[in-house]
């Protein structure tokens, strides 16, 4: 399988694949260059819109959609639209989004529209209870649907303890826990919160959350979640250690135990992914800098074919 971009007319990140009917959709970020300089904060991904493009399957030509939502027509939000995600429900599709609020806070917001494709139209408000980045919908098969969100350092789940904000709040460091990503489930209408955000808990094989310390395995951004085999796999990035990884668990909501990697560094700082089955295949698309020489807010998409063991392990994806 080819190691080239999916897409070089624009640059493209976080990207979230889904198949619906029949065919692969991807929704990524859309990085520009506005010269902004390279901070921890992540001033520099000034993303304005989303695009939606499409194949029939991996090796495909790719269809452009075009802007499919754009920051002027989402009445809360102020700058930066991260990475998005979709899913759909009853002949509808939802967009979910993260965006800096008036006061310069991270929310997330949700646009429906009649087609996988869009357009989308934004919702007037933010998902009430919401907060961070790099929301991810999933649905099980019994309907229910749940998001998984959150991001550290720019991200400002930090600041978000017990789901109130605190400016001041920072990574924990020392012989304590790492922050957990959060999940909730959503409502039928599949445009708010049905209840309470929880902490999603990752274990280590002794049973234990992961550490703060345990820079290699614990929860930075880029939640992700997909079934196979009865089986929930939580995946996400290591943020700045540079790794994707998983953990597994019996119900949607966790508690995940810590299983390995994905995807070892690529090109660029970030890391961000998604994992779909189309006809019978498992791929992982994901993102790196290859295309701007490094330049890590101007990325674009790939996609590589997953492979599982007998026992269920994701195998770690070679590098071409």
């Amino acid at each position: 399988m080819s190691d080239q971009p999916l897409i070089t007319h624009l640059y493209t990140a976080d990207p979230s694949a889904h198949v619906f009917n029949g065919r692969i959709y991807v929704y990524p970020s859309h990085d520009r260059d506005t010269g902004i300089p390279n901070n921890d904060n992540g001033d520099q991904y000034d993303m304005a819109d989303y695009h939606v493009f499409s194949m029939d399957r991996v090796g495909a030509e790719v269809t452009d959609h075009g802007v499919a939502l754009a920051l002027e027509d989402i009445p809360w939000a102020s700058k930066q639209l991260w990475a998005p995600d979709a899913a759909t429900k009853d002949g509808k599709y939802f967009l979910y989004f993260p965006a800096r609020d008036q006061d310069g806070l991270f929310r997330i917001g949700v646009a429906v529209g009649d087609e996988p494709g869009g357009p989308f139209k934004a919702e007037p408000d933010y998902i009430k209870g919401s907060y961070s980045i790099d929301p991810a919908v999933f649905v099980d098969d019994d309907g229910s649907a749940y998001m998984y969100f959150g991001g550290i350092w720019g991200g400002q789940l930090q600041q978000w303890p017990g789901n109130q904000h605190d400016p001041s709040g920072q990574e924990p460091s020392g012989d304590v826990p790492a922050i957990c990503p959060r999940v909730a489930k959503m409502t039928d209408d599949m445009l708010q919160f049905a209840g309470d955000v929880t902490d999603l808990q990752i274990l280590g094989e002794d049973g234990k959350l992961l550490g703060a310390e345990d820079k290699g395995r614990r929860f930075f951004e880029a939640a992700w979640m997909h079934k196979r085999d009865g089986v929930y796999y939580f995946s996400y990035s290591t943020g700045d250690t540079h790794y994707l990884v998983y953990a597994t668990g019996t119900s949607p909501t966790g508690p995940f135990t810590y299983r390995g990697r994905i995807l070892e560094p690529v090109i660029g700082w970030t890391t961000h992914h998604s994992i779909v089955e189309h006809e019978g295949r498992w791929f992982l698309f994901h993102h790196d800098s290859s295309l701007s020489g490094g330049v890590n807010h101007l990325r674009s998409v790939k996609v590589k074919e997953l492979f599982y063991d007998d026992a269920g392990n994701i195998l770690t994806v070679k590098q071409d």
